[in-house]
């Protein structure tokens, strides 16, 4: 139902009544329930013994709950911010501090300013980021870097400015975080041959490039030439290679492999990205042709469950179409949401492989 005020008989066949018995803390801020015989109102994630539905009266808005002249919970604090939004606000609160900071604080200094215990602080960092403290302190020096680099700065004063403490400890980082050596990619890839190849497959134009590692982009889009740009600004400098025979028919594999996604694509890939989205990508290609995830589910199961945005973003960043197939994650509610090449060949993608 819709009304604000769902009718006592009514409680126990409402389906908002089931977030109440599963204590679905989703649902907080949007859903308020009262207690006649207790004379007191509560938000659906609250730990309190389950009430008798015949006694229960759900409420959409804050007020309605208020109107009834119950008095708030003491133990869900319906009035406050849920325990969730108060998690989330700690970890933006860290998050501040790890950017702002020179070198990455210690874990013990991180949890102190939250006024957590390292241990907990250490699960909720890395329930809500999906990152370690600082796997998200690497995260955000590989940044630094790569913004440094990009706007033609030095090696040196990228290395020192994003807070490596070593040369050397850098350089260990440098190929998964870049793709490439540094020079080269503060050059715009310079150096660096990219082959390349435009094709048309059902969903329209599709581009292919790879490194000397394998396929780097899979770009699908209405215009060739749109593909090409796109690929350039990736790699302003970059060797582009087209043309080529040989490597028109590793785009022709992938073209089949689009149109028949069970035959496979055995070809290496060159990933690029954060460590996150690394684990997010791969988890990605574990999803068998024919099935769909959620965004959630995804979030599970590379053991971040509170994620579910970063896992989005990571989908969003994703630049080899379908043999990384960000297009096999759904909403919660099965319904198709946003996708870098359009929603509709999304659409069409799952309806190729039987998926939901």
């Amino acid at each position: 139902m819709t009304n604000a005020d769902t009718p006592i008989d009514d409680t126990a066949d409402d389906p908002r009544w089931a977030q109440v018995v599963a204590r679905d803390k989703s649902a907080d801020g949007t859903l308020w329930y009262s207690v006649a015989t207790t004379g007191i109102y509560c938000r659906p994630s609250c730990p309190s013994r389950t009430a008798n539905p015949r006694n229960v009266t759900l409420h959409d808005t804050l007020a309605s709950a208020r109107a009834t002249g119950c008095r708030p919970c003491r133990r869900c604090n319906p009035e406050g911010a849920s325990q969730d939004a108060g998690n989330a606000a700690l970890v933006e609160q860290a998050c501040r501090l790890i950017e702002a900071s020179d070198e990455p604080p210690s874990l013990d200094d991180l949890a102190a300013a939250v006024e957590l215990s390292p241990g907990y602080f250490h699960r909720l960092f890395k329930a809500q980021t999906g990152l370690t403290p600082k796997a998200y302190a690497s995260a955000h020096r590989a940044r630094k870097v790569r913004d440094t680099l990009a706007a033609g700065g030095r090696v040196t004063d990228a290395i020192y400015d994003a807070g490596f403490n070593s040369n050397g400890r850098f350089y260990e980082q440098s190929g998964a975080m870049l793709g490439m050596t540094p020079g080269r990619y503060r050059n715009g890839g310079a150096d660096e041959v990219l082959h390349f190849a435009v094709a048309q497959c059902f969903l329209g134009a599709i581009l292919v490039a790879s490194s000397d590692k394998g396929v780097a982009s899979i770009l699908l889009g209405d215009d060739p030439e749109d593909l090409v740009r796109d690929l350039q600004d990736r790699f302003p400098r970059a060797e582009l290679v087209g043309a080529d025979a040989g490597y028109e028919r590793t785009v022709a594999r992938v073209v089949g492999f689009v149109e028949a996604p069970d035959i496979g694509l055995d070809l290496p890939l060159d990933v690029r990205g954060t460590a996150f989205q690394q684990r997010v990508w791969q988890a990605l290609r574990e999803i068998p042709a024919g099935e769909t995830v959620t965004y959630a589910e995804v979030a599970r199961r590379i053991g971040s469950p509170s994620a579910t945005r970063a896992v989005a973003g990571a989908c969003a960043a994703n630049r080899i179409a379908i043999a990384i197939p960000c297009h096999r994650v759904i909403r919660n509610d099965g319904s198709l949401s946003g996708y870098r090449w359009g929603v509709e060949r999304k659409r069409r993608l799952i309806e190729l492989e039987g998926g939901a």
